[in-house]
């Protein structure tokens, strides 16, 4: 496993420690949508974020 997508599984580990401690049913559904997407792009290695950032232009 790359140390990119290690990281990636860190920071949504972070997130979702963060929701857990506020309370799942407490915070807002948004809040879910950033640690699935890394949780995804960490164990596939397919970045949803950088797909869709290529389709809005951006290089």
């Amino acid at each position: 496993m790359s140390a990119q997508r290690m990281l990636f599984i860190i920071m949504a580990s972070v997130i979702l420690t963060g929701i857990w401690l506020t309370g799942f049913g407490v915070v807002h559904w948004a809040l879910y949508i950033a640690p699935i997407g890394l949780l995804f792009a960490g164990i596939t290695g397919i970045c949803p974020g950088l797909i869709v950032l290529k389709k809005l232009g951006f290089k």
